[in-house]
């Protein structure tokens, strides 16, 4: 069940309400097969900020130079190298040939047979009979049925054909493209309160280049490592019965999977320890090591929903971070539509109180005071009032005194009213004001009673006026008999 990745069933409304498998690696599947560079790229960025990697290095993982591998250039040409390279040239469907499905089809009922006889003591470790395996390399060839479990065939048998089909590959396992990172993940170390490197593994950040790394092999090669690795993991468990634990299984086996193709011991001696090593430490963490990072499922998922994409771990740490969780984002949104809502209705109500308030000052009788407030009104930039409407003289600008209309507009804005305040800039005009009408205005909640107070004002000025005139005809007319 371990092989076998995990599925939960999605009835998200945002996807037409229809029932979907869902597969957690699903975007980053999708991601590799429909848009390969772009998730080489992705990928390999974060292998870098794991491990140091020179320019040729890099060059060769992207698969832009070839690889330059220990021994490539000696001119010792040993027994061994050249016998391995005899028996590559014999090329069969199976045994010899590049890695394909179908090869790994045929490979899988050794795997599954093997799964069934972990219990046989020294497996891998020794040899099986050798015309038994020719017997069942010749059948696996020519693609015909095999029954392992009828008991011609050893366990032995199986075991040595799989390391035999594994050291016939064209290039090992892991490829030559991942040499140089395999050595450079072993040697991930961690650091102490200084900053200094200690010599204690650093495991947390070698799986995980670990999972980066196998995330860009090629699709067959990742499908049989697994397979290969969970075999290894399930025998090591075993160790009490078959005696084999994970670092003997990883003698047998590294140097078929890891090492490159025509080169000894020899040619491996400074750096055999590592790569042994770093076959047990895949073999002890198998289980963790197909799954991609949450971060490279994050990054998959948003390039697809059209979101942000964090392309690094560091990015996703960023998002999930305690002051940053996802359902934040949601509530400030709905916060700042709250909040514009709010606005909107309070703007709304009191445009609604400018313009009735307008419109009662342009019912008033035709006056320098209205004129006076209409060019007020005008002059503010946030009231939207009907005064563009309404045909006024053009006047030149004033200094702002204190005034009924200054008082209105005040109290409408919620500002505190103050009848007694020094103006600045110009003396108050002669406006004069009764004890009955400030009595009132202070009473007074709405626009229409600013304008009762507003019109008794005017009517108390005009009368005096007309006295005044009056009172000098009379004196004009005395003096003129």
């Amino acid at each position: 069940s371990d092989a076998i990745c995990n599925f939960v069933i999605c009835n998200d409304s945002s996807l037409r309400s229809q029932p979907i498998i869902f597969n957690p690696d699903f975007f980053v599947e999708k991601l590799r097969h429909e848009k390969p560079e772009v998730f080489t790229e992705l990928v390999v960025s974060n292998i870098t900020r794991l491990i140091d990697l020179p320019g040729a290095e890099l060059a060769q993982l992207m698969g832009e130079e070839d690889p330059k591998l220990p021994g490539a250039n000696s001119t010792a040409s040993g027994f061994f190298r050249s016998l391995m390279s005899l028996k590559r040239k014999e090329k069969g469907v199976v045994f010899g040939s590049p890695l394909t499905e179908e090869g790994i089809a045929q490979v899988s009922q050794l795997i599954e047979y093997l799964h069934k006889n972990l219990r046989a003591e020294g497996l891998f470790r020794v040899p099986g009979n050798s015309i038994r395996q020719q017997i069942l390399k010749d059948a696996l060839n020519s693609g015909t049925d095999i029954d392992l479990d009828s008991g011609e065939f050893h366990s032995n048998d199986v075991a040595t054909l799989l390391k035999m089909f594994l050291g016939e590959l064209p290039e090992p396992l892991l490829t030559h493209k991942h040499f140089h990172a395999h050595l450079k993940i072993a040697d991930l170390t961690l650091f102490d309160e200084k900053g200094n490197k200690t010599s204690t593994p650093d495991k947390e950040r070698q799986i995980e280049a670990l999972q980066l790394l196998f995330l860009i092999l090629p699709a067959p090669n990742r499908s049989l490592l697994k397979l290969l690795l969970d075999l290894l993991y399930q025998t090591a468990k075993k160790q009490d019965k078959n005696k084999m634990s994970a670092h003997n299984l990883a003698l047998m086996f590294a140097p078929h999977i890891l090492w490159p193709r025509n080169v000894t011991a020899n040619d491996l001696q400074e750096n055999i320890t590592k790569l042994n090593n770093g076959v047990t430490f895949m073999i002890k963490h198998s289980q963790k090591l197909f799954k991609a990072p949450v971060y490279i499922r994050e990054c998959a998922r948003l390039h697809y929903l059209g979101s942000r994409a964090h392309t690094s771990k560091d990015d996703l740490d960023l998002l999930t971070s305690p002051g940053s969780k996802e359902l934040q984002p949601l509530k400030s949104q709905k916060r700042s539509r709250l909040d514009s809502c709010h606005q909107e209705e309070t703007q709304q109500r009191t445009e609604e109180a400018l313009k009735e308030l307008f419109l009662h000052v342009h019912n008033m009788p035709d006056s320098a005071k209205k004129k006076k407030l209409i060019r007020q009104f005008n002059k503010h930039p946030t009231a939207l009032t009907p005064g563009s409407d309404v045909p006024t003289s053009p006047a030149p600008r004033r200094t702002r005194s204190r005034s009924f209309s200054g008082l209105i507009k005040r109290k409408v804005l919620g500002t505190p009213l103050i009848l007694e305040r020094k103006s600045r800039d110009s003396t108050p005009e002669p406006v004069r004001v009764s004890k009955e009408n400030v009595q009132l205005l202070q009473k007074c909640g709405s626009p229409a009673h600013m304008s009762q107070v507003k019109l008794k004002s005017l009517e108390g000025h005009k009368e005096g006026s007309c006295r005044l005139m009056r009172a000098r005809l009379l004196s004009r007319d005395s003096s003129s008999l």
